[in-house]
Order: structure tokens, then sequence, then C-alpha cells
């Protein structure tokens, strides 16, 4: 079992230079693990500390949110926060230094998670160099040795954990856990070493301290060991692993012990317990999207919130200046500014209407580039970052880099595509990102020929309707099989596609196959949906060349 370590629960409520409310109600809510309603109070109090000019406040509520966003499993989210936090530090104050090391912290362990491995080593040495009390400083080098255990660079670990080990007096939580992860980076470096003895001891360790946190790991590496050895110990471990992974309320260590049972029990106990794991899985995985989506929604409502404040103010600005106007012309012709008034209170509320009307058209719009142009090209890169675990993270930057400039450009109206030079590679090269070991892809008829006479606009069409159809089948539809198909004939192209999925069965099309009706009109096409359940979908859409 891979356990992290974090001294985040421990950090102090400090008593601030002024008064900020928010600040303390976000550690209300934090302490009862309310982490929403937290991190929600904690991004209010950063601006309003940023108002009082107080940069220290405000990195203190960044890290609490940076904290809570990798605590609930969005670790790219908790990264960037993170990131974000340093700037607003003194490095040179030690005042600072709990939270500068915090941070680092979670640095590490949020880029540990995306398997950035190199960088997590890096943050746990800068939290090692920022902490001043040897229990952080051992917590932070057992998170570093975890690190050197997950690249099988084993001799590091081991003189890291023996490291630790030297620095404990008589703490024997700290003792059991540097004693039983020695034991299994020799076993894990050398498969003929016995650790039971070592295991076993740290076990009745922990059970006479009711470390339970200690028990779940002590099950863990037991049922690990076992397992290689075909005992049915193994069996028994898990079991008493996932009892208290229960306890704890670990969704993470109950899916690593339902994993273990699944493998070691008879048939019938390994479908129930297979049937308790994918539940518990879709539970979890749900709970982390609903918590990065709330986290990030936060944080662009607080933002929405501030420019719409500008925005009235200015707007209030300039409906005192034209009453001050009003109020002169009636001082100059009663009769006139009878009229006048009137007539200005009408077209006001004509024009009030008119702008409502238009910036609603304009959110409108903008949700729908930013769903079509950068939620599916986020989803894609995800989709190719889990199918190729081993990608570089150059790559990886280079493809957010372009959905950055793609997100920045949708004020601009800019539709350069840069696919001119290529339209069919383009295209393969979005339907590759799909392909997985678990999906098969089949294109054919995909040649540049067919699109040289069509227009940049309507390419864009095609591409983000393709783009949608392939999301959708990702996200919903669980095929294995994936047909597209291009034909060109008098002057039109039209493509079919096809999957094995779960299909639909009662057909409503949702937000996104609704856009797709939407733009094969605006580009004079057709498109029809042909979909049962377990039947999966087929979708024809044609367009004048």
């Amino acid at each position: 079992m891979g356990l992290l370590l974090s001294c985040s629960n421990k950090q102090p409520k400090e008593q601030n230079k002024k008064e900020n409310l928010l600040y303390d109600k976000a550690f209300e809510y934090r302490e009862v693990e309310k982490f929403d309603s937290a991190f929600r109070y904690f991004n209010q109090a950063k601006d309003v500390f940023l108002s009082q000019k107080d940069t220290f406040g405000a990195g203190k509520c960044l890290v609490n949110m940076g904290i809570i966003s990798t605590d609930k499993g969005d670790y790219f989210g908790g990264q960037e926060i993170s990131l974000n936090a340093i700037k607003y530090f003194n490095k040179n104050d030690k005042g600072h230094y709990p939270y500068i090391h915090s941070n680092y912290n979670n640095l590490g362990i949020a880029t540990f998670q995306l398997s950035d491995f190199n960088n997590a080593l890096k943050f746990y040495d800068l939290a090692i160099r920022f902490s001043e009390s040897p229990l952080d400083i051992r917590l932070y080098q057992n998170n570093k040795a975890k690190v050197y255990q997950q690249i099988k660079n084993y001799p590091e670990a081991l003189k890291i954990y023996k490291q630790v080990q030297s620095g404990i007096s008589k703490n024997q939580k700290e003792y059991a856990r540097a004693l039983t992860n020695i034991a299994k980076t020799k076993w894990l470096q050398n498969a003929k070493i016995n650790p039971i003895p070592d295991f076993l001891k740290s076990l009745r360790i922990r059970e006479k301290e009711a470390d339970l946190w200690g028990l779940n790991s002590s099950y863990s590496h037991l049922s690990d060991y076992y397992m290689k050895k075909g005992s049915d110990s193994a069996v028994y471990y898990a079991k008493k692993m996932y009892v208290i992974a229960r306890e704890v309320k670990s969704s993470g260590d109950q899916l690593e012990a339902l994993q273990k049972l699944v493998k070691l029990s008879p048939l019938e106990e390994s479908r129930h317990y297979f049937e308790i794991y994918q539940n518990l899985n879709d539970s979890v995985q749900t709970a982390r999207n609903i918590a990065k989506n709330q986290f990030a929604l936060i944080r662009y409502e607080t933002e929405k919130n501030k420019a719409d404040f500008l925005k009235a103010q200015e707007e209030n600005m300039k409906k005192q200046n034209s009453i001050v106007i009003g109020y002169i012309g009636i001082g100059i012709l009663i009769a006139f500014s009878i009229a006048s008034y009137f007539w200005y209170r009408r077209r006001q509320k004509i024009l009030k209407q008119e702008k409502e009307i238009e910036v609603k058209n304009t959110e409108i719009k903008y949700a729908k580039k930013v769903h079509d142009h950068v939620a599916n090209r986020i989803y894609q890169v995800m989709d190719e970052i889990d199918n190729r675990p081993h990608m570089d993270k150059d790559e990886v930057a280079e493809k957010l880099d372009v959905i950055y400039h793609i997100s920045r450009d949708l004020s601009y109206e800019n539709t350069d595509t840069g696919y001119k030079p290529g339209f069919a590679k383009a295209l393969s090269k979005m339907f590759s990102s799909y392909q997985s070991a678990e999906v098969n892809i089949a294109v054919n008829g995909n040649e540049e020929h067919i699109w040289e006479a069509v227009r940049e606009t309507v390419k864009i069409e095609v591409f983000t309707i393709l783009q949608e159809l392939m999301t959708n089948m990702r996200k919903h539809s669980e095929a294995d099989v994936v047909r597209l198909a291009f034909q060109h004939d008098n002057g039109r192209i039209t493509v079919l596609y096809s999957d094995n999925g779960k299909g639909i069965q009662h057909f409503s099309p949702g937000n996104g196959l609704k856009n797709t009706e939407t733009r094969i009109k605006s580009i004079s096409g057709v498109i029809t949906f042909d979909s049962k359940a377990n039947q999966g979908l087929n979708v024809k859409f044609s367009f004048p060349i």
C-alpha cells in the first residue's frame, strides 16, 4: 500500500493582523470536514486579504485550497493552486515556513499522483529544506522514500528509510512505520528475503497503539507477501485490511483490499467482491469528478462576480450621468423635459432589455465555445494520457499549450485552426487520441484530396462534430469498436459513424449532440441518429462542398 503522509491537518489557525471573518468561517468548516464550504470561504477570504494587501494571508488561503483539492482527488487543480501560492510567501521569513513546507509537500503528493516522479522528489526536498520540526522532516523523508520505492530505486529508498528510523526515539507509531517500510523495500529488492518477522513485529506494535492507519498498511503488506507465496493467509489479511479500511473510511484502501479479494477468493466470493468493487469505484470516481467541477466552478464564480460588480458600478455611473443631463434639460424647458423624461425612461427600458438579451446571447455563445473547443479538447488530452501513461511531459505540455491558446483566442473570434495543410491528418491524430487497448478505431476513406475544396469554416464544424461523437463514445457508450467511413460523391461529403456500445434506449440527445445538430445545419448539412439499447449507435451526416 502506497501511503503518502501530510501534516496539513495539524496547521494551526493563526490570528491575522486584520480581521477576516471569512477566513475564520473557512476554518470552522474545515474542522468539521465540510471541505466544499471550506474551499469556498478560503477562496473568498483570499480576495479579502488581497484587498487588504495581506499577501501572507492570501497565501495561507491558497495552501489550504490546494490541500483540499489534492485530498479530494483533483491533482491538477491542487498542483495549480499550490504553485500559485508560492509567490505570496517570503522565504526569508521563518514565520512563513510552516505554510511553505506544507505547500511543497502538497505539490509533492499531487505530482506523485500524476506520475511526475522527478518533480515530486524536488518538491519533497524543498519541503524538507523549509521544515524545522524533526517530525515533519521525517514525514517528508518518508514520502520521498516512497517515490524511490515506486521507481524501483530500492537502495536509495532504504537509505532514507534507515535515516528516518535512526531519528526516532520513543514514538512507537513512527518506529513501526519505519520498520515495515524497510522490511517491504528489502523484500521488493530481493524476493528471497523473509520480511514476515518485521511485518509481524510492526503489526503487534500497531495493535497495541490502536493505530488503525498503521494496521491498514500492515495488513496490505502481509497480504501482498502471502499472495506471492500462494498462501491462504493472503485472503485472511486482505479481509482484515478491508475491515480496517472501512473503519477509517479510506475508499482508496477499500478498493485495494477488494482487488486482492477478487483475485484471491473462490469464484462465488470473487463475484460478490467484484460487484462491491465496481459500485465503490463508480462512487469514488463520481465524487472526484464532482469535487473537481465544484472547485473549478467556485473559482470561476468568484472571478465572474468581481467582473459583474465592476460592470454594475460602470452602468450605475452611466445612469447617474444620464439622470443629471435629464435634470438640466428639465430646468431649461419644463414642457420639453417632461416629454423627454418619459421618452428617456422608455428608451432605457428598451436598451436594458436589449443589453440583457445581448449579454445572455454572449454567455450562451461562449459557453458553447468552451464546451466545443476547450472541454472536448481537455477530455481528449485526458483520454490520451490515460491510454498512454508514459506520455512524455513535454508532449503533454504542448497539448495543454494548444488548449490554452484556443481558450485565450475564443474572445477574439480567432478561427485559425492550424489544419489547413492537412485536415485529414488532423482528424486521424484526433481519432488516435481516443484509441486504447480497450477501444479499437477503424477509419476508412479519410484522404487529404476529399478535403481540398472544403472551406476552413466547414472544416472547423466537421472537426468539432466528430470530436463530440468520439467524446460521447468514450464517456457514455462503453464501446470497444468504432468505425468511421468518409465518402465523396456528387459534390457532397458523407461521414458514417458507428460503434458497438450500449446505445440509447429512448433517444433524446443531450447538449453535446444537440450542438452537433445545430452545427450540421449551419453548413447546410443533414444528420441522422440510429440507436437502440445495447445495439450501439449509428450516425450519418453529409454536407455540400
